[in-house]
């Protein structure tokens, strides 16, 4: 039998922990209409894109719903167009409309005037999908603010304000989803809920332990708990389980060598020496009490707490009932050896 865990990021793997309550969220306000934009952030390795996967498959199954995924590198309008110009439903649809694509090279349309103009052409195509029922889902993922993201974010505000059929999901991480929504022409953005992935189940990825490596209840729990809900550990401790015959030791010092040079190396590399700093007194302040944390740094309220709230956005601590702790698993491990203030 074939591992069923992976170490690559952004592959659904065999084994995947579905984060049911916030699926059934996105998918029932973006099919009722409630919402039509979601921006879905979290730390490297938290199941963006596997999430966003997942949305996708959800909506590939109904009939009246279009998905389309766009990269950012490219010039995202036009490429939007031909994406829809070859979906051999729509594109039976946009001839009937006579919508003429032939300075695209596509040369779908039959009748009037060549459309030069890609904001143009997206704007009668989704009108044609509108007068047919049809839905449109775009995806982005790993979204940054760069000239091309703009561009399109800037005409999607206008065709959602014309109550076009189309929505959004974009996924990235909490800075460049922040930059993004701080742009003065991109307003709405600041109103499109920002959804911050949840852990994964404790229960559930004991389960997924239980029923793949063989071993007891209490010992899957054990493993399902050393993650903390952290998707990318979900996966590699599994599979480090499963590549070291059940050896937990063996796996959880190569755990500790994929979250390094995977993921931790990167997020202390863009963290700045005041942010560092802090993330090291929270890890070696045993009673994790805010309040001493704060007394070992020499900090008064007001000052530590923009550097709390950053961190916490950014998904490497949490903070509950005046107790602070870094939320990734084996992180402060990472913190101590690291910081060197």
């Amino acid at each position: 039998m074939k591992n069923p865990y992976t170490v690559v990021f952004g592959i659904k793997p065999t084994e995947y922990v579905d984060r049911l309550k916030q699926m059934e969220t996105v998918v029932s306000d973006l099919t009722e209409g409630n919402q039509r934009v979601f921006m879905l952030t979290g730390v490297r390795g938290s199941g963006k894109t596997v999430f966003m996967t997942a949305v996708k498959s959800t909506f590939l199954d109904r009939k009246d719903w279009e998905v389309v995924e766009l990269s950012t590198e490219t010039d995202m309008l036009t490429g939007l167009v031909d994406k829809l110009s070859y979906k051999e439903k729509l594109s039976e649809l946009f001839k009937k409309a006579h919508i003429n694509l032939s300075v695209f090279g596509l040369d779908v349309g039959i009748g009037g005037e060549p459309i030069r103009n890609s904001e143009v052409a997206l704007t009668r195509m989704l009108e044609t999908m509108k007068k047919h029922n049809r839905n449109l889902l775009v995806l982005v993922d790993e979204v940054i603010d760069n000239k091309a993201v703009r561009e399109f974010a800037s005409v999607y505000q206008i065709l959602i304000r014309d109550n076009l059929p189309i929505n959004l999901i974009m996924t990235g991480l909490y800075e460049n989803i922040d930059d993004l929504q701080n742009e003065k022409n991109l307003t709405f953005l600041h109103r499109a809920p920002k959804l911050r992935l949840s852990p994964l189940s404790i229960g559930t990825m004991a389960a997924s332990y239980q029923r793949n490596l063989d071993i007891s209840s209490d010992e899957s729990i054990r493993l399902a708990q050393m993650t903390r809900g952290y998707s990318y550990a979900f996966q590699v401790l599994g599979y480090c389980m499963w590549e070291n015959g059940g050896d937990r030791e063996a796996a959880t010092v190569r755990l500790k060598q994929y979250l390094e040079e995977y993921v931790y190396d990167k997020i202390w590399s863009e963290l700045s020496e005041k942010d560092k700093k802090v993330l090291d007194a929270i890890s070696r302040t045993e009673s994790g009490k805010v309040k001493d944390i704060r007394d070992s740094l020499g900090m008064e309220s007001n000052e530590f707490s923009p550097y709390k709230k950053r961190l916490i956005r950014k998904g490497v601590i949490e903070e509950e009932n005046g107790y602070a702790r870094l939320s990734l698993p084996l992180f402060d491990e990472y913190v101590k050896e690291n910081y060197f203030g």
